[in-house]
């Protein structure tokens, strides 16, 4: 496979549909995105390799245009068992609740088989990769793309060999991509900000991802210096999303007015809708993802029931402009000339 030259060569349109782990990123979103010009992502995360690879040739059937897959990065164990006991015992009975195991996601399956069969574009997420697997995907003919929410994360995606960066504001929805699960200082850029303080440590494209619901703020980050504007929340009620019905509904609900960042689902910084399950665990600790793992029975089962308070809606600061339209749609509002 020949190397394209930059990210450039891959975008017909600016405009990126963002990877969305757990259900909302369907091969059928990308492919959609694919036939608007835009370049859509795979979401391996809480996949097996198998189920990636299936929606890889999924994707590939239907469409030669460009696409990408994202992987998480793994983290290591919480240490404190202690912790991690008393704030699962606080959020329900044990025989609702999974086991608050670690486990890498399936990183070295998933790894191999994309560099087997690479898709022009591999991101990740949670951190940089080693500069040995950044090269090697390369060399196998993938560009790599690496989620960064500080100029030092920048410098270090730079530094190992990532073809481009997806940079990620404080006001983009579900989990934050930082490199490290705590919460020092720094953490905390606004998308405008970080692009002008990664773009002074690095030249590397840079793709924006953070409250970018329309086509003024599509042209802002353009002008500010990114190349694309990655989207999530903007697609999340559209037709080809695989967010669960209630899910969708919430996003257009008038009793949920605000988001915020929480581990309360996971062990790491999402932003979401605030609702109950949110207000009652603000004590989460920083167990990722032994949490994730823990609370999945109990998403599942609150979603089953169409119980929004329960459920992890996951969504940045511009939820209300979400629209219920196809994929397509979205992206030619997106590209449209500001009115």
């Amino acid at each position: 496979m020949t190397q394209p030259s930059t990210l450039m060569d891959l975008l017909r349109r600016p405009v990126v549909v963002a990877p969305m782990a757990g259900g909302p990123s369907t091969a059928d979103l990308v492919i959609a995105a694919a036939r608007a010009g835009a370049l859509g992502f795979l979401a391996a995360g809480y996949k097996t390799p198998g189920a990636m690879a299936g929606e890889i040739a999924a994707v590939r059937a239907a469409t030669s245009q460009p696409f990408g897959v994202n992987l998480f990065v793994p983290g290591t164990p919480y240490p404190d068992a202690a912790a991690l006991a008393r704030y699962l015992g606080s959020v329900g009975p044990a025989a609702d609740l999974g086991e608050a195991t670690w486990d890498d996601d399936g990183f070295d399956g998933k790894v191999a088989a994309l560099l087997a069969d690479p898709p022009p574009v591999v991101s990740f997420t949670f951190g940089c990769p080693p500069a040995g697997l950044i090269g090697a995907l390369r060399g196998a003919g993938a560009m790599v793309a690496i989620t960064v929410t500080s100029p030092g994360e920048a410098a270090i995606a730079a530094a190992a060999g990532a073809d481009a960066l997806c940079a990620q504001g404080f006001e983009a929805g579900a989990h934050r991509g930082t490199f490290a699960n705590d919460d020092a200082p720094g953490r905390d850029y606004g998308l405008l900000s970080l692009i002008g303080e990664v773009a002074a440590v690095t030249g590397l494209p840079q793709v924006a991802a953070g409250g970018i619901m329309g086509p003024r703020q599509l042209r802002a980050v353009l002008a500010a210096g990114a190349v694309a504007a990655q989207c999530g929340t903007a697609f999340l009620r559209c037709r080809e999303s695989g967010a669960h019905p209630s899910y969708k509904a919430a996003l257009a609900d008038p009793r949920y007015t605000a988001t915020t960042l929480t581990r309360a689902f996971s062990g790491r910084p999402a932003r979401g809708l605030v609702n109950q399950f949110i207000r009652d665990h603000a004590d989460a600790p920083a167990a990722y993802p032994e949490i994730n793992n823990a609370t999945r029975p109990l998403r599942a089962a609150a979603a089953a029931r169409g119980d929004t308070e329960r459920m992890s809606l996951f969504a940045g600061q511009g939820y209300r402009s979400a629209a219920e339209q196809p994929a397509g749609e979205i992206i030619e509002r997106l590209c449209a000339e500001p009115s």
